[in-house]
């Protein structure tokens, strides 16, 4: 998969950053989503997939599909519902949680915040169904302007 400047896409998104997410998520392994394609269905067309991922993304027009309940039994009993997402939504989530960390980690202070904190607080926020319009201001990933104030 190439890089590409990609001046024509409102959002700056390098293709490479989406490999190197396919691979940590593919390293994660994990279970299909709700559309049941496991890693290795998504590879068998990795470089159409992955494109897909990048178009979408940098053009603004990613939207995270359903996750798939599955219920997990509780050591007290009951269950909880956990959500497991699709290939393709694990991959734009490490993508995002890739562009957004150094940011985060930056405006929270070590003495107050573990390090892993700021991480975790970039995965619930990727894991947010309206990611695009929380958490970033959209005109300054236009522009390629820094999109968290310090």
């Amino acid at each position: 998969m190439t890089s590409t400047d990609a001046t024509d896409k409102p959002f700056m998104i390098d293709k490479r950053l989406v490999y190197e997410a396919y691979k940590a998520v593919k390293s994660n392994g994990g279970a299909a989503g709700v559309d049941g394609q496991t890693i290795e269905a998504f590879e068998a067309d990795l470089r159409r997939n992955l494109y897909r991922i990048w178009n979408r993304m940098s053009s603004g027009s990613y939207f995270p599909p359903p996750v798939r309940a599955v219920p997990i039994p509780k050591k007290t009993g009951g269950q909880r519902i956990l959500g497991v997402p699709t290939v393709s939504d694990r991959i734009a989530q490490m993508v995002v949680k890739r562009l957004i960390e150094p940011e985060l980690d930056q405006i929270f202070k070590p003495d107050t915040r573990p390090k892993n904190c700021s991480v975790r607080m970039g995965t619930m926020i990727c894991c947010s169904g309206n990611f695009w319009r929380q958490a970033l201001r959209i005109s300054d990933l236009r522009r390629g302007r820094r999109f968290l104030p310090r």
